[in-house]
């Protein structure tokens, strides 16, 4: 076999345009799907089991896990999913899988997914130039989904063509008689195939070769298919590297669930492997050596992987304490989407469903909290590239909020739909006033970043005294965020605890009111340009602004529990 460097670089290029495809389609579903896909993924993987019908179903219809697995990745990221659905989800694709290696060995019909890349970039190229984004961000999801699956394709086209090739493997035979060790090395010699070839299928038709040819024995056949289990992982591992923590996570709990698999197996093997020997050979009743092994492999693939999603279908909870050990989220860093109380549905009573919602804005506030601090941060930013990062989790962060807002108002009318006391409804209303407010906050902190960039675009230099001034507003600004934070957390309140943030936004006000007449008396004076005035009263505007809707919802809140 010839394989140059040229058809290196190919294999490289193809890795980058999958890892593209990955990136734009996730983001392309983040833009346009997010609230209704992410509704119909938590309706389908409400619990372990219909997690893994889900991925069965997936699979059986697109016929590779490898795919199933990657979009699983990607659902993650955009934050679709939550790692304990996307666990379940990849648990059915390996059942999937031998679903599909059964319909190919019966039917010979298998749809490759590639061949359709190019015709649905035709589609969506005039979604792509659309003027609503909506249909732009459909256009990404067509372009990132197409690139994907093109990616795919060439990388197992440039990948080494060892399944034409299978006489390289010959010398395996030399290692095939030293007992135990020889599955050990087999299942890593399956493991690495796979990564090579980048296609499970590809790898069982060597294994079924090497296996004919008589180079290698049954329970040695098994043992390259534990290893392409192993190795299949590699495709999601790849496609989350352009993922966010929980994405990572989600491929690397890919990979914990076939080598938990794997090690239970290997302590059981013979007595796995020879029952399902005996099933071919005595209930199919296949007795011809060179087909039964065909069909001892396939059905040994099968029951590998139902038996171990019965079986680790109970560690859900370990496997994900296990890759979020391995994989540390940092600690400022919020990066992922997702509801953390009220994800399950509405609870048993409407009461307990306020509970739920109360903590749930409270969360929403903190996260306004951590955007103030950007924007502290983007302030005195020189860098250019640790700006633009920090602007875009800014940015990030804001959208994140417009999707918080909508998805907790819709689960409080869902609530305010059963049965509540007046005051339960009162209660409804007061907490929908809250949530409209803190994505106010959301904005206001969105709209000072954007001015900060404006000011360093063009070359806007404060002086020192603007500086100390902007530090005091959003240092009075921080405080009275603070406050509200704290005020949400309380069981119990007084009227008396709304007086410190009434005192805290007079200080706002006649500071902004102060600043206003001394902006326009120092351009008058010539201390700095009338632009750089510009872009420091929308900052000092922007924070009076915020710290407006922080009282807002301080009202609100207290009104409702005093």
């Amino acid at each position: 076999m010839d394989y140059s460097f040229f058809d290196f670089l190919r294999l490289i290029g193809s890795l980058g345009l999958f890892l593209y495809g990955m990136k734009i389609m996730s983001e392309g579903l983040q833009k346009f799907a997010g609230d209704s896909l992410r509704r119909i993924l938590t309706a389908m993987t409400t619990n372990r089991v219909t997690g893994v019908l889900t991925g069965v179903l997936i699979t059986a219809l697109i016929q590779s896990s490898s795919a199933t697995t990657v979009m699983v990745v990607s659902f993650v990221n955009a934050g679709l999913l939550t790692l304990t659905q996307s666990i379940g989800v990849i648990m059915g694709a390996n059942i999937g899988t031998t679903v599909t290696a059964w319909l190919i060995s019966a039917l010979g019909f298998k749809v490759d997914i590639a061949a359709f890349s190019l015709p649905l970039l035709a589609f969506g190229i005039p979604l792509l130039f659309s003027g609503k984004s909506s249909r732009k961000s459909v256009g990404e999801f067509i372009f990132g989904f197409s690139f994907l699956f093109m990616g795919l394709q060439a990388l197992k086209a440039n990948a080494p063509d060892l399944g034409a090739n299978p006489e390289m493997l010959a010398f395996v035979q030399n290692y095939a008689d030293m007992g135990f060790f020889s599955i050990i090395l087999f299942l890593f010699i399956g493991a690495i195939l796979t990564m090579i070839v980048q296609a499970s299928a590809a790898t069982m038709a060597i294994t079924l070769i090497m296996c004919a040819n008589g180079w290698i024995d049954y329970q040695l056949g098994v043992a390259l298919v534990l290893g392409e289990n192993i190795g299949t992982t590699i495709t999601a591992n790849l496609a989350a590297l352009t993922g966010n923590t929980q994405a990572r996570r989600a491929a690397l709990a890919h990979l914990a669930f076939n080598i938990f698999g794997v090690i239970w197996v290997l302590i059981l093997f013979y007595p796995f492997t020879n029952a399902v020997s005996w099933f071919v050979t005595n209930v199919m009743r296949i007795s011809d050596p060179s087909v039964a092994v065909s069909f001892k492999l396939a059905a040994f693939h099968t029951a590998f992987n139902i038996s171990n999603t019965f079986v680790m279908i109970w560690f859900v909870g370990l496997i994900e304490k296990t890759v979020c050990f391995l994989i540390k989220g940092k600690k400022d860093e919020d990066e992922e989407y997702r509801l953390r109380y009220i994800t399950g549905g509405m609870l048993s009573t409407a009461e307990l469903s306020i509970l739920q919602a109360r903590k749930e804005i409270t969360l929403f506030a903190e996260r306004t909290g951590r955007m103030l601090d950007m924007v502290k941060a983007l302030f005195y930013e020189k860098n250019e590239d640790a700006f633009l990062k920090t602007y875009s989790r800014v940015e990030k962060y804001e959208s994140i909020s417009d999707r918080m807002e909508i998805e907790i108002a819709n689960y409080l009318t869902c609530v305010a739909e059963g049965r509540l006391s007046s005051e339960g409804k009162e209660e409804i209303r007061i907490m929908l006033r809250a949530v409209s407010e803190i994505e106010s906050i959301a904005d206001s902190c969105n709209n000072m970043a954007r001015s900060i960039k404006r000011r360093n675009e063009f070359k806007s230099i404060f002086t020192d005294e603007q500086n100390h001034n902007v530090d005091q507003m959003l240092a009075l600004t921080e405080k009275a965020l603070h406050r509200m934070i704290e005020i949400l957390k309380k069981s119990e309140l007084v009227r008396d605890d709304v007086n410190p943030s009434y005192n805290i936004e007079n200080e706002i006000n006649n500071y902004r009111n102060q600043l206003k007449i001394h902006n326009v008396e120092d351009i008058n004076n010539k201390k700095y340009q009338y632009q750089d005035g510009v872009y420091y009263m929308d900052i000092i505007g922007e924070a009076e602004k915020l710290g407006d809707y922080v009282l807002n919802v301080v009202q609100a809140v207290i009104e409702k529990k005093i």
